[in-house]
């Protein structure tokens, strides 16, 4: 065996720290849903929280009424936090019924100069690729940049089963993740990203301020659809 003498083990020590790979520095975690109220959430350009939603065992859910296929409620007002957020990583679990169809939106601007929070916030897509009531592209599926960019292939519960997410936003760079595997990666105004901006809906005139801030709330939709929420919380970084 061979022996290590004691003077080096603070220079090993210092060594090893350093051989660690960097992470971004991050705040405590912050609970957005504390299974019992809306707390920190409200309506977009709304005060109070949309009729629709509502908090039930412990779990948030939306549009009940529409539970399958050929049964949705219409598109209805989504919740934003009441903070804003810049750099992030957001987790959270979600089940929706069949055919069912929602998402998570970040860095929303609230102003009535907007009718809805997907005028101005990029779109973590929520959506049954199974059996979703209308035909869907790759950019649409779940997980996409909603009508922007595709997901790789990933492993997804049926409808009915929850599903975990993550998202992490910093300084440009976006990260999508679903049951731990992450799917989607890019970059705010790369020439990828500008690209495939170009081929969507997003450059039309209608939506002359989408994906323009780096600073928002966190969204959640009603898109008529039966979805459940659980385990939301966020955490800042730097």
């Amino acid at each position: 065996m061979k022996l290590i003498h004691f003077a080096l083990l603070p220079f090993l020590l210092i060594s090893c720290q350093k051989s660690e790979p960097e992470t971004a520095p991050a705040s405590e975690w912050i609970t957005l849903f504390n299974g019992n109220t809306f707390e920190g959430w409200k309506g977009y350009n709304i005060d109070g929280i949309p009729p629709k939603w509502g908090i039930e065992n412990g779990i948030m859910y939306v549009s009940k009424e529409g539970n399958e296929p050929g049964k949705s409620t219409g598109f209805g007002r989504s919740i934003i936090t009441t903070e804003e957020f810049e750099n992030f990583e957001l987790e959270l679990e979600y089940r929706m019924s069949l055919g069912g169809n929602s998402g998570v939106m970040y860095h929303i601007i609230e102003s009535p100069n907007y009718e809805d929070d997907y005028d101005t916030g990029p779109e973590f897509q929520l959506i049954d690729n199974d059996y979703y009531r209308d035909r869907i592209s790759a950019k649409q599926l779940t997980a996409s940049n909603y009508d922007v960019l595709a997901p790789d292939s990933l492993d997804l519960n049926p409808a009915g089963e929850w599903n975990q997410i993550k998202l992490v936003y910093i300084n440009g760079l976006v990260e999508h993740w679903v049951n731990g595997q992450k799917v989607l990666e890019f970059t705010e105004g790369s020439d990828e990203w500008q690209e495939a901006v170009n081929n969507s809906k997003w450059v039309n005139g209608e939506f002359p301020d989408w994906g323009t801030s780096t600073k928002g709330h966190i969204s959640l939709q009603d898109h008529g659809d039966f979805v459940e929420f659980k385990n939301i919380r966020i955490r800042r970084l730097e």
